[in-house]
This record gives C-alpha cells, structure tokens and sequence, in this order.
C-alpha cells in the first residue's frame, strides 16, 4: 500500500523527471487575487501566468498546493464529516504548461502517470470530455487505447472551465475510476452519477480560448492545468472507499479518538472525522498568518475551529483538548510544509486560548438548544431568533446551529435568522450618528466666542 507522503513524492518526481520545475504550494491567503477568500486550486498562483500578465524561468511546472473550501462561492463545511470526500482542506496535486505542451502530450503524462507509476487496472478507468472537444476524445483513443464506450461527451460546464466571465477558458476531460459493480452509482453524466461507483480522480484543463465581453478567441499559446485530490487518488490506490480511511487522516481520527478516550469508528464517528479535517484546515491557516477574528477570514478560521469545538464537547471533553492534537498533524504533514512545525507553537497557544474562550458559552447554547428540541420528534425546524440568539449571545455561527440540529434530523429557519441579523445591523447604523465631530466643533466655537483667544501654559502646569 502507497502512502499518500509517497504518492505526492511520486507525483512531484515524475513530473519533474519530465522537465516540470517543483514549485512549493502558495500560502492559502492569496496573494495575486483579492477576489478569493482563500487558495481553493493549484493554478490560482500561476494566473497572471495563464493571463500573460507575468513571465517567469520556467514553462511547466509540478505542485503539491494547500486548499481551503470554506466561505464564498466554494464551502463544503456543512457536508465535511457527513461525506466520503467533502473537505475544508485538502491537497491539489497539478502539473501546468504555460504555452508549452498541449492536449497530446497532458493525456500521455496523465495516462503513463497513473497506469504505469501508481498501477491502475487500464480497464477500470473511463474518461469524459466536452461534447464539441472531437481532438481530446480522438486522442484518448489513439494515446490510452480507450473505446467510445468509455469516453463520455458532457454538454455542461462541468467539462468547460473558465477562470471568470472574461478571461481563458477551455474544455475540461475528466479521469474517472470505476470502483465495480458492486458499488451503488452510475458513471458520470447519467442520473445516479453521485453514488460511490466511478470516482473522479483528475480533472485536466485544456486552456486555449480568450473570453471577451462580445466573443471567444483562440489563444495564441494554449496552456495546461490540471488538479487531482491527493485524498482523493490515495483513497484508490489504497483500496478505500473513504477519505477519512486513508493513512494520513486516519491517523488523525484515531488522535481524535485517543484524546476523546471513544471508539474512532462508532456512533461518534462523524465527530472524529469532522476534528480531523477542521484540525487541518485551522492548523494551517493559522501557520499562514491568519488568526481567528469577527470578520474576513479570520471568522472564517473561527467558524471552523468552534465546529471542531463543538464536536470534540460532544464527544465528553470537558476541558480543551484540540490543542493537543497538533502534534499528531505535525508528524503527518509537517515534512512536506515545514511551516506547520515552525508555527507549532502559534497553532497550539491559538486552540488553547480559543476553546477555553469558547467552552465559557458553549455549554449554555447546547443547553438552550437542547430544550428547544427535548420531546419532539425529528423533522422540526428551529425557529430563526433563537438561532440569532445562540449567535449574539453565545457566539455560535449559524453553520454551527445547522450542525447540531442536523444530528437530530432538524432544520433552521435561516431567512428569520437573516432578518434577525439585518435588523440588529440596520439599528445599530440608525443608533451610530457620525464621529461626532460636528456637535463637539460646535462647543468649541462657542467656548472661544465666549472666552476669546487664552495663553498655554504647558502639560505640565
């Protein structure tokens, strides 16, 4: 069985035994895009390349690249610990081309890479491409030796990508791997396409069109990006079915476990998983300088570290325990991002200091929302004051609410929570009447009408 250290490591090799320059993963705060909460993809420090806006010493490069999906258009934080492979943070691993290869030769590293290097069974592998993209379909034939019954046309954007309503874009192929049929799901495109049957291990982007404001234009230089989960492509090569199964991440639901004194793999089991990946997301974060606050980011990084807070409570801490867990992910992931162990001591001080913080209201809120639910039968949904209430009050985000309601089959009215939430905004405007400054000139003037023109004498007088 590979590890997924060593399914990186044979990723980063590979690609650069093929003339690709290592770059090391950008921090997750982006630094060439204020338009993004957080580094979501590996391509999001090379686009001023992809755009022509920068140059730089190399044309094809090889990353291992932190992500982060939580907040703004990408957030899977309500769906982690409940799924197979919903993250708030992961691992894109992505080999790029600036106006260098193109289709032919991204399909041949793809196809070599993950049928000779990592071993996958040819015949459980089936791929999709845009429906008009005839030259990636005919090159999947004639590079993979793949069939028309397992290339399939996709009409949507899910197999068009574009960087935003104007700028480069182009067809997508997908590689999926079929698990048997013993496992629910259909393959991709047809109606039962979620099940757990055909997993999508590597999406490879063929960038070759200019998107105006009035039409598309071929690019002069084509470029390539591609993205492939390492907890995903790990979960293959190990033979899982899971994310949460794989060995770097369970050795952090047994840490979960350990700390918790519980069973990793019983009725607590979507707490471990959730303590896991929210372990990652916040450790990491924090080592790339942000810090839990009230707004951006930082409530972002909050909201991730109560919900983990949340659940380690539930799972009987009684005292804060999170901190304790770092050492774990240190081992893990600290040789490949050795800013998580140079930061160790931030990370650790910040978990203390915020779930002790957190503890002093949490079990009041649990209380209040425990008698908000006692005797009645699932199927309820929490009206939205008292939501608002847990958030004012107690300090629970409104994720965190829908989390714990989840677990006993309940829903939040969350449009009476908004208008909670603007109403306390807008009396909070009509209640703020400017600096002040007008009113306090005023008795100035009038002081010195008064008592005209008076000598200082110092501060010391």
């Amino acid at each position: 069985m590979s590890s997924a250290k060593d399914i990186r490591t044979t990723f980063l090799e590979y690609f650069a035994s093929h003339g690709h320059e290592i770059v090391s993963s950008s921090p997750l705060v982006p630094q060439n895009d204020p338009t993004l909460m957080f580094t979501n993809a590996g391509m999001v420090q090379f686009k001023n390349l992809f755009t022509g806006l920068e140059t730089t010493g190399f044309n094809r490069a090889v990353t291992s690249q932190k992500c982060v999906r939580a907040g703004g258009k990408h957030n899977d934080l309500e769906n982690v610990g409940y799924t197979a492979r919903h993250h708030t943070f992961f691992e894109m691993l992505g080999n790029f081309s600036f106006g260098d290869y193109f289709k032919d030769m991204a399909i041949e590293l793809a196809w070599n890479l993950i049928t000779k290097e990592y071993g996958l069974p040819k015949d459980r592998l089936l791929v999709t491409v845009y429906h008009e993209d005839d030259e990636a379909a005919n090159l999947w034939k004639k590079i993979a030796g793949i069939g028309d019954d397992r290339i399939i046309r996709i009409a949507t954007s899910d197999n068009f990508w574009a960087m935003g309503d104007t700028g480069p874009c182009g067809p997508c192929s997908e590689i999926f791997f079929d698990h048997g049929d013993h496992i629910p799901g259909g393959p991709p495109g047809s109606p039962d396409e979620d099940g757990d049957r055909f997993i999508e291990i590597w999406n490879l982007v063929f960038m070759q069109f200019e998107q105006t404001p009035e039409e598309r234009l071929s690019l002069p230089s084509p470029s390539i990006d591609t993205g492939m989960g390492l907890e995903r492509i790990a979960a293959v090569l190990q033979g899982k079915h899971d994310n949460y199964d794989i060995d770097m991440m369970r050795a952090l639901v047994e840490a979960s476990a350990d700390v918790s004194n519980t069973d990793p793999d019983g009725e607590k089991s979507v707490s471990h998983r959730v303590v896991a990946d929210h372990l990652r997301a916040t450790s990491f974060l924090i080592a790339d300088g942000v810090l839990p606050s009230n707004e951006g980011r930082g409530y972002v990084l909050r909201r991730i570290m109560r919900r983990a807070m949340r659940h380690l409570h539930q799972l009987g801490c009684a005292d804060p325990v999170m901190y304790r867990l770092v050492p774990s992910l240190v081992a893990e992931m600290g040789g490949h991002y050795p800013e998580l162990g140079r930061a160790q001591p931030l990370i650790t001080e910040t978990l203390k200091l915020e779930e002790t913080r957190f503890k002093e209201t949490l079990g009041r809120g649990l209380r209040l929302l425990n008698e908000e639910i006692e005797g009645k039968e699932p199927g309820g949904v929490l009206d939205g004051a008292t939501a608002f209430k847990l958030y004012d009050t107690y300090g629970f985000p409104l994720d965190l609410t829908q989390d714990f309601m989840r677990g006993y089959g309940w829903g939040v009215d969350t449009d009476a929570f908004d208008s909670a939430m603007a109403a306390q905004k807008a009396a909070a405007r009509k209640a703020w009447s400017g600096s002040g400054d007008s009113a306090t000139e005023a008795i100035w003037l009038d002081l010195g009408d008064r008592l005209g023109s008076t000598e200082f004498l110092g501060y010391t007088s």
